[in-house]
């Protein structure tokens, strides 16, 4: 006989928790694509501030196209025991050539960014990263004929501008040549970005996902043996975090180009800022600066009112 005090079986506990997850599965399907996808893509941009914050002590101690490789070895090991459960055949994709494509743009991307890896703060490197939404906005009303709608350039423009408060004057410092070399994989990452929302008209997201871990890893594995080192204990446990966290900020990020458009949610990149900043101080002790309250401040001054806007708009068609 138990007693009043005695903690709930744990099974009663899963119940409940599962019981929590289905029913903010629903609240989540009734809202309008757009606010759905521009909560997958804060989402996606919470998990990839922790990814980059762990990827960032790994490259101090590693050369940068061996931490690019590990990184996405372990992002398709992880992902491994679902492709057995279900089966190899439930994530062959139905478009080949696209996936081979998007990961060889999203390597050339990863090469560029990693080399700029341990010499760029935290919140630098994530500030840097938002002139990716320009030019996926730009991509998308070009190639995907997405709507070019006022207020979404107008929200990415105030976006962009808060980020030149937090790194304009580090591009004429010392580092300004990793400062270049990370803002030039924005423009490749766009590109790899708009392939995905191509190849959700052809496969699932888990599909897509998989098949990125599984492409970048052959591709960047060359590039890793010439400058291999030996890892210890705590480096392979790291690595398997940051391949977790990879795939499920992936993940994320592919479910919001599947329900709404991109345009539409790309403002909401620009709070990567703020997980950046919180990380930045929590893990490395670096307290923001002004200038970057002050840019984190205009970006989520933007993000909100871009996303009021396009509720409203949803609910009135």
């Amino acid at each position: 006989m138990s007693s009043s005090n005695d903690p709930p079986p744990i099974d009663s506990g899963w119940r409940s928790v599962r019981l929590r997850v289905r029913r903010t599965s629903r609240r989540l399907r009734r809202l309008d694509p757009t606010v759905r996808g521009m909560i997958w893509t804060a989402l996606a941009g919470f998990i990839f501030s922790l990814l980059n914050a762990t990827m960032r002590w790994l490259a101090l101690e590693l050369h940068p196209f061996q931490a690019q490789f590990l990184r996405y070895l372990f992002g398709a090991l992880v992902m491994f025991p679902l492709i057995l459960r279900t089966g190899f055949v439930a994530y062959r994709p139905n478009h080949w050539l696209g996936q081979i494509w998007r990961g060889a743009l999203h390597t050339l991307g990863l090469s560029l960014w990693f080399l700029a890896l341990p010499r760029i703060s935290l919140a630098d490197m994530t500030a840097i990263g938002f002139t990716g939404p320009i030019f996926i906005m730009i991509g998308a009303i070009w190639f995907l004929k997405e709507q070019a709608r006022w207020d979404r350039w107008l929200a990415a423009l105030l976006g962009l501008t808060g980020v030149m408060v937090v790194v304009g004057p580090q591009l004429s410092g010392a580092g300004g040549l990793y400062h270049l070399l990370m803002l030039a994989s924005s423009p490749v990452f766009a590109a790899s970005f708009l392939l995905t929302k191509l190849l959700t008209r052809y496969d699932r997201p888990e599909v897509i996902v998989v098949w990125q871990s599984i492409t970048v890893t052959l591709f960047s594995l060359p590039m890793a043996l010439f400058v291999w080192k030996d890892l210890s204990l705590w480096q392979w446990f790291w690595f398997l975090v940051c391949g977790a966290l990879g795939s499920a900020g992936h993940y994320c990020l592919t479910r919001s180009f599947g329900v709404s458009d991109i345009s539409s949610t790309q403002s909401v990149k620009f709070l990567d800022l703020v997980w950046a900043s919180l990380l930045g101080w929590l893990i490395f002790s670096d307290v923001p600066a002004s200038a970057t309250l002050l840019g984190a401040l205009v970006i989520l001054g933007s993000t909100i009112w871009l996303a009021r806007r396009e509720s409203r708009r949803s609910s009135q068609a």
